[in-house]
């Protein structure tokens, strides 16, 4: 059984050797070509390792929890981290999100970078355009490793499935993400809470943790019975897992989480907890709601008045409530299958940790 910190190092030790190879390569590619690729190399630092730990926990309840882990296993989880560092830099663009893991984001590094190197042009288009170059290049990295170990491996091509999948999944997801706050006003008020559930489900319950479990079951060569169990228990892991996110983009700590509390109501993220929110109130108070939510100035008194009223109105307690089942439901799509029972030990205790975290 692999602790957290053990699925880490290796997962940092396998990042670490990958970047170093890549350094070589591109040896003679010039300075900026250089600092580009340490920029690229500094967004894996750092995190959770959520997708790596599952992808672990995944592989071992096929294998078994005292089976040893090779190199192989530890690149596809390492593969994921480098994926899920480039969803983020590409989310921070999206999003105009200033900070992630307590530093600037991609494009506000490059901004300041193209500011005190004193360059020409506008800072700002500067940084987005090379943080969207840099979230493509850890997509090529993310591939790139995949492919290097699954060289010759005999489930090389149900894991590539399940990879391909999410890969799709999530763009998709990140799509509607965008496309619903746009079109938030003029789509019917009761669709709103289906529809954001759609979006999790896309955007991040199966690329956080359902895909993550099957790509490291199908390494192991899990069958049929297997991936289903996995399935079942992994989709409303995921959903619980996003869920906890969107309580914490409005109530969660600066100091835990390492983004401004209420930055998913300055950004204008159209969660579940919003949707049910506005289903309490009368027409007057909804358009106020509407107003401020994406508001990118809005004041700490203000985010302190619309948490109120999300409490209030009893959204929050419905989310938790609702978190609350689907990890119920996950834990039971695990009884009774043929999975090892010391892994789904390990398992259900990174599902807990998932769904209760503070960051």
């Amino acid at each position: 059984m692999s602790t957290p910190s053990v699925v880490r190092e290796a997962v940092a030790r396998r990042l670490e050797a990958f970047v170093a190879h890549i350094r070589t390569e591109a040896a003679g590619y010039g300075p900026d070509a250089g600092a580009f690729l340490t920029s690229a190399s500094a967004t894996l630092d750092g995190g959770k390792r959520l997708r790596a730990r599952f992808c672990h926990a995944g592989w071992s309840t096929v294998a078994g929890a005292d089976a040893t882990a090779d190199d192989t296993v530890w690149d596809v989880s390492a593969a994921l981290e480098i994926f899920q560092s480039a969803a983020l830099v590409h989310d921070d663009i999206i999003d105009n999100s200033d900070t992630r893991r307590g530093r600037p984001s991609a494009h506000r590094a490059f901004e300041h970078d193209h500011r005190t190197a004193g360059w020409s042009g506008d800072a700002t288009g500067f940084g987005r355009s090379a943080a969207v170059l840099l979230g493509d290049l850890l997509v090529a990295w993310s591939d790139d490793l995949l492919e290097q170990a699954l060289r010759a491996h005999p489930h090389a091509d149900a894991v590539r499935a399940e990879y391909a999948r999410m890969r799709r999944d999530v763009t998709i997801g990140q799509f509607l993400d965008i496309a619903e706050e746009s079109a938030w006003s003029v789509n019917d008020d009761s669709e709103h809470a289906e529809r954001a559930l759609r979006i999790v489900s896309l955007k991040s319950a199966r690329y956080s943790v359902e895909q993550p479990l099957l790509i490291g079951a199908a390494l192991a060569g899990a069958d049929a019975s297997q991936q289903s169990a996995l399935r079942g228990f992994g989709h409303p892991l995921g959903l619980a897992f996003q869920l906890r996110d969107d309580v914490l983009g409005v109530f969660g700590d600066e100091s835990v989480t390492g983004k401004p509390s209420g930055d998913d109501l300055r950004e204008g993220k159209r969660t579940l907890l919003i949707a049910w929110t506005r289903e309490e109130l009368a027409p007057a108070a909804r358009r106020s709601i509407d107003e401020l939510v994406g508001d990118a100035n809005l004041t700490n008194d203000q985010i302190g008045s619309l948490q109120a009223i999300i409490v209030e109105s009893g959204a929050l307690e419905r989310v938790e409530d609702l978190i609350a089942q689907y990890a119920a439901e996950a834990d039971h799509a695990l009884e009774g299958a043929k999975l090892d029972a010391g892994a789904l030990e390990e398992l259900r205790a990174l599902a807990q940790a998932a769904t209760t975290r503070t960051s």
